[in-house]
């Protein structure tokens, strides 16, 4: 399995923007998407799940009720709408695919892309 992040940049407090993470590879329906983020000088944090096979989602708690993630299965690619978005969430942003299921942790992940730097000014 392969991962490509696009689509990062610099925003304005309160500004959108959308990150696309295209995928290849042989992927099955039990796998998991997922996003994660990392500042500088602090730990990878997830931010938002969801199944290959089915629309169902999950979030982490900083960025619930304002970032979204998506999937369009005839692109192969999963999207992260992020709005309202804070100086708080500058970060290069990654996406990756967990083989065993559900989970919030890095270490479960078993596939990543390369990351896409988000940078938010006050």
């Amino acid at each position: 399995v392969q991962l490509q992040a696009s689509g990062g940049g610099l925003v304005q407090a309160g500004g959108s923007l959308r990150l696309s993470c295209a995928v290849s590879g042989r992927i099955f329906s039990s796998y998991i998407v997922g996003w994660f983020r990392q500042a500088p000088g602090k730990e990878r944090d997830f931010v938002a799940g969801m199944w290959w096979s089915h629309t169902r989602t999950y979030y982490g708690d900083s960025v619930k009720g304002r970032f979204t993630i998506s999937r369009d299965n005839a692109k192969n690619t999963v999207y992260l709408q992020m709005s309202s978005l804070k100086p708080e969430d500058t970060a290069v942003y990654y996406c990756a695919v967990a083989r065993r299921g559900y989970s919030r942790s890095e270490y479960d992940y078993d596939y990543w892309g390369q990351g896409t730097l988000v940078t938010v000014s006050s």
